[in-house]
């Protein structure tokens, strides 16, 4: 359902151990209420033995619910007797971003203006960076920026006052739209399963400053970018997007840097769309994504 659907639709989404009867016991719910169930998705993870569900569904008379809490509490009896991880939402929630970044323009401007357009169904509340650069590109799309320089010696009070904010605004993700710092253990534990990054994909191959340059210098015939969850291991979080593009010999290091930047920025938007309409789970070190 599309961002402007009526407030009376919800999103559940759960995981929990696989056993018999989960599905059966949620759909009997809604049922029992007068649920209509739009859109169900489903995924039984037969190798770590763990179930994924997410139903779209509005009200259809009957016994339904008008408050969301009603509904919540009305779930509560399934949540204790599977043991769920679960959240219930109405279907056009949208979910709020601080977005972080450095120099790089190409991501945060797809973002500041998919959200503007309304065709990313988030509330980008800041932007923070630890460069003055891109202040003028933000407040142009009406979006606060705040300028967060950072030396080694000043890194922890940098990352305290990147955290405050996002506490201040009430943000549900920091995304990393080409933020070149690496965050600390300790920032990365508080953001866990709340930070989403974008890098290129030829990480571990090409490291350094200017990864196309060692690319073309090989050769490459695939480029690409990869959208992933922030852990404490650097750019190995659970993977929630990628793509590629094929190239040839006549590319240089230019056409690639071109290339590369345009798909960082839509994988960037399709991790956020789909993190964004609660279509990603977390499965270890891996993610289930309903698209």
């Amino acid at each position: 359902m599309s961002i402007s659907a009526a407030q009376s639709a919800y999103i559940l989404t759960l995981s929990c151990q696989d056993r018999v009867g989960i599905v059966a016991a949620v759909s009997g719910h809604l049922a029992r209420l007068g649920g209509f169930i739009l859109d169900s998705q489903q995924y039984a993870d037969l190798e770590a033995g763990r179930f994924f569900l997410r139903i779209e569904f509005k009200p259809d008379g009957g016994a339904f619910s008008e408050t969301l809490d009603e509904l919540r509490a009305g779930f509560a009896p399934i949540v204790r007797q599977f043991d769920l991880d679960w959240e219930l939402l109405p279907s056009n929630h949208q979910p709020k971003l601080l977005i972080a970044v450095s120099q790089g323009s190409h991501c945060l401007n797809d973002l500041l203006y998919r959200s503007q357009t309304r065709n990313l169904p988030v509330e980008v509340v800041g932007v923070v960076s630890n460069h003055p650069q891109l202040r003028e590109l933000t407040e142009w799309h009406g979006v606060a920026y705040t300028h967060l320089p950072v030396t080694p010696d000043t890194r922890e009070e940098q990352e305290e006052k990147l955290f405050s904010l996002f506490l201040e605004q009430e943000a549900d993700y920091l995304v990393l739209a080409r933020y070149m710092q690496v965050l600390s253990p300790e920032l990365v534990e508080r953001l866990a399963g709340r930070c989403i990054n974008i890098h290129h994909s030829f990480l571990p191959s090409f490291k350094g400053a200017r990864p196309y340059r060692s690319a073309h210098q090989r050769g490459v015939k695939l480029i690409g970018a990869t959208a992933h969850f922030v852990t404490s291991d650097l750019d190995e979080g659970p993977i929630i997007e990628q793509d590629v593009e094929r190239v040839d010999h006549r590319a240089t290091e230019e056409d690639l840097i071109r290339i590369g930047r345009d798909i960082e920025a839509r994988v960037l938007a399709r991790a956020v769309r789909w993190t964004a309409e609660r279509r990603v789970f977390p499965n270890g070190m891996r993610t289930v994504v309903f698209r």
